[in-house]
């Protein structure tokens, strides 16, 4: 993500991207209104509630123009208007004012939360439906972004920024033609000021903005020093380099308040001026009305509603500056958010539906002559020619070296990619043909980095089989030799695991998985090295597991230590996406200058090394 965009543990808003105010874009926007479509009767009264919020407030100036206008006139003896009637009529419309404000900021707010609420609902079953390419060509945090950031950038442009750009038109309209009306040629002399304290000032602002910016980025600079310390303590300290982290840390803390400093000498010659060009328009706006009052042409009581007006219409002016900029960062919002909602999504069900008996399966898998390149990398060709037949209940090892397409395989069988040639079959029959979540639902997959969800080991194991009765979870851990380690904590089964499952080791969480695969029940199961980051002693208690899980079921073993699949109906030897070798274990170690054989051999040795 740009350095602008960084977000330093909730010190600072990420600075949203800014889109072209183009016709493209603007259509691009529209897709707020789609979701407006449901609410626009609410969102109609908003709209009023705004048109009289903005007519009471301009209305206010008037009244006070005839308050004090009837006090000089009652003064000199002249029938007029009570002031004490004048004044409970001024109440009258703030209390007026207060009513429509709070129905405008209620109802925008209403308005705002649920249509983004659903957009939030719709791109989240967007994002979770999408192909495995698309996660692989993108990182977590740029999508958690497009749910949080980019959603909530439209969020304040439904609830807050859209109300301030209509009330500014209003206010800057109705306040013009007033001024104009009250005297045009005081109407004259203040536009000829006003804008050019506008373009100043948006100057200014913009330059302000920039080095605040600067300064929270590398305000995130300091606070990625500490936390990247804290975290890697003991490399710090076992490398003695608490000086070097302390100085690290002080620079960076010297370049924010330089940054800091700068920023606030602009900052500063930013208040004297607009100080200086409110209180000197005043003085002039004051100055020749007062001219014009003497001369009798505009009234006291009109002078100051002039003010108020003059006051009015520079703040929507200024105001506009900023919300065009909002309304920028909305349009660049919109347009990631659209481009998720565009692209295709997997044909996956978005209900829990039970397997139907057409779609059964028995277990038989066949590759037919596969070849695959992933997407984001066509031109290396990681399976070749592949051919593997599984008949049900087979327990099939896939070996080979790193890189020789193991982990491939175990991707086509859950159709997360598909082959660029060849088929791939299933009880003979075309994997496209079977519906994705109704072949999904017979597979479970145990790969070698298990994540465990943040709650519950019960709410973990479950997620297998979300109906599962307690019996049910408790006889599949069991099985996974889980239930005797869960038992021993405190919270047993209602135990938190923690995020990503922390608090669990290595060998535990294994069985996690495995429980979780177990009450599932699959047909086919898929192991991907399940087994490779574990030491010896959990090694065999996990083995033992995976052994209960591959009873009576088609497995793919994608195996990296070649002693746990020496039982295999059948091993599938890998190497630079070709299959070189198939068969049983004695078998492929009775071939000369076999690569399992060779595999096997520096296994053995390596092992003997560690004894």
């Amino acid at each position: 993500m740009a350095r602008g965009n960084r977000q330093d543990n909730g010190t600072r808003k990420p600075d949203m991207p800014k889109a072209k105010l183009t016709k493209e874009n603007l259509k691009e926007a529209f897709l707020i209104f789609n979701y407006l479509k449901p609410f626009r009767r609410t969102f109609v009264t908003g709209l009023l509630f705004i048109a009289l919020s903005s007519g009471t407030t301009m209305a206010f100036p008037y009244f006070l123009k005839k308050l004090i206008d009837s006090a000089h006139s009652l003064s000199l003896g002249k029938d007029a208007v009570a002031p004490g009637t004048i004044a409970l009529w001024m109440l009258g419309i703030l209390t007026l004012q207060m009513i429509f404000s709070f129905m405008r900021v209620y109802l925008f707010t209403y308005v705002g939360e649920h249509a983004l609420s659903d957009m939030r609902k719709d791109v989240y079953r967007k994002m979770i439906m999408m192909p495995m390419n698309f996660f692989a060509q993108r990182r977590v945090g740029e999508l958690s972004s497009r749910i949080s950031a980019d959603l909530s950038q439209i969020q304040d442009a439904v609830t807050g920024m859209l109300a301030e750009i209509l009330r500014g038109l209003l206010t800057l309209v109705i306040g013009m033609v007033l001024i104009f009306v009250l005297s045009p040629a005081l109407a004259t002399v203040m536009l000829s000021v006003v804008p050019v304290i506008v373009i100043i000032g948006v100057v200014f602002g913009k330059r302000i903005r920039k080095l605040s910016r600067n300064t929270q980025d590398q305000l995130a600079d300091s606070n990625t020093i500490v936390q990247e310390t804290l975290q890697g303590i003991s490399n710090v300290k076992s490398f003695t380099n608490e000086w070097y982290e302390i100085g690290r840390y002080t620079r960076s803390l010297q370049q924010v308040v330089k940054l800091a400093v700068s920023n606030g000498r602009f900052r500063g010659m930013f208040v004297s001026f607009i100080l200086l060009s409110i209180f000197g328009t005043i003085i002039l706006v004051v100055w020749y009305g007062t001219t014009l009052v003497q001369a009798g042409t505009l009234s006291f009581g009109g002078l100051t509603a002039f003010v108020v007006y003059t006051a009015f219409v520079g703040g929507s002016m200024a105001g506009f500056a900023d919300l065009f900029s909002q309304f920028q960062k909305t349009l660049g919002a919109t347009q990631r958010v659209r481009e998720i909602l565009r692209d295709e999504t997997e044909p996956v069900a978005v209900t829990d539906e039970p397997v139907q008996e057409k779609n059964k399966l028995q277990g038989a898998v066949s590759f037919e002559h596969v070849a695959f390149s992933y997407p984001s990398r066509k031109e290396l060709h990681i399976l070749k020619d592949v051919s593997i037949n599984a008949a049900p209940g087979e327990q099939i090892a896939i070996v080979g070296p790193s890189g020789a397409g193991k982990s491939t395989i175990a991707a086509l069988l859950l159709q997360f990619y598909h082959p660029d040639e060849g088929r791939l079959l299933f009880d003979g029959k075309p994997a496209n043909s079977i519906p994705l979540s109704q072949l999904r639902k017979q597979m479970a997959l145990v790969p070698q980095d298990v994540l465990l969800f943040g709650g519950t080991i019960n709410e973990n194991i479950a997620y297998g089989k979300h109906d599962a009765t307690q019996a049910e979870i408790e006889e599949a851990a069991r099985k996974a030799n889980a239930h005797d380690f869960i038992t021993g904590f405190p919270e047993g089964y209602e135990t938190v695991v923690g995020e990503r499952g922390v608090k669990l080791s290595g060998g535990q969480r294994q069985r996690i998985a495995i429980a979780r695969a177990i009450l599932k029940d699959p047909v086919i199961l898929v192991l991907d090295e399940a087994t490779s980051s574990l030491d010896s002693a959990s090694e065999s208690i996990v083995q033992e597991a995976l052994d209960n899980l591959m009873k009576n079921r088609t497995s793919f073993v994608i195996a990296h230590r070649l002693s746990t699949i020496r039982n295999a109906d059948k091993i599938i030897v890998l190497d630079k996406g070709h299959v070189v070798e198939s068969g049983t274990h004695q078998e492929l170690l009775g071939m000369d200058d076999g690569l399992y054989k060779s595999l096997n051999k520096l296994q053995l040795e390596f092992k003997s090394e560690d004894i």
